[in-house]
């Protein structure tokens, strides 16, 4: 069901760069089991399997990763016809990230602050772009721009996505950042037509925006 209130960007803990280590790494594990139940890597491979079999192999990076679990999932699908890194500005995400195994490669890096690192295919996004505020939004699509594709998977800002919100994290995961997050997370949130709009703004020819359950978008682009 549509969201009728306005879109309101709430901090999110997740983001205080004073949070506990500990209780920082609680909450990945929580999000870890989150991104699992609602397939997020599963909404992303699809558009990127469709890239690997064109190309043959494909480099990607997945921006502002956290604790790396869509990265993993999408490099143990891929097999070798995916080379896939992924960066974030957390120390502790990345140490989390790091410990999890499979040779993905890990690196710090503020997508906010300046260019975006190079030689990439395409970039990844998943679960980040509520967090900004609309211009730092458009900002960020442009800057993805510069590959040959990108992909953005977040979360739909309605009703019925608030309700799990509420509901879900508390029974999965025993972080108390997790429940206060992901209802904020919901309103923070764009609805799939503010993400086309944003899509639009950034100068996307062509983007499409896909709904995905449970209450997420996909946003695709290519260049032409």
């Amino acid at each position: 069901r549509r969201m009728t209130e306005a879109r309101r960007v709430i901090p999110e803990r997740m983001d205080d760069p004073a949070l506990d280590s500990e209780l920082h790494v609680q909450a990945l594990r929580g999000l870890s089991r989150i991104n699992a139940l609602s397939a997020s890597a599963a909404i992303l491979w699809r558009p990127l399997r469709r890239l690997i079999a064109e190309r043959g192999r494909l480099r990607a990076l997945d921006l502002a990763c956290g604790g790396g679990d869509v990265t993993h999932a999408l490099h143990r699908r891929a097999g070798g016809a995916l080379d896939i890194e992924g960066c974030d500005k957390s120390p502790t995400a990345l140490e989390h990230a790091r410990s999890r195994g499979s040779g993905v490669r890990f690196f710090e890096h503020d997508v906010m602050s300046g260019p975006l690192p190079g030689g990439y295919d395409a970039y990844l996004c998943s679960l980040f772009l509520h967090h900004l505020e609309e211009p730092q939004a458009i900002d960020l699509l442009r800057r993805m721009a510069t590959a040959d594709a990108l992909l953005v998977n977040d979360l739909v800002r309605c009703r019925t996505g608030r309700l799990l919100a509420r509901a879900v994290p508390r029974v999965i995961s025993r972080s108390p950042v997790v429940h206060q997050d992901a209802v904020r997370s919901v309103d923070n949130s764009f609805t799939r037509s503010e993400a086309r709009a944003l899509a639009d703004r950034a100068g996307l020819g062509g983007a499409q925006v896909t709904l995905h359950w449970p209450f997420r978008f996909l946003l695709t682009w290519r260049r032409q």
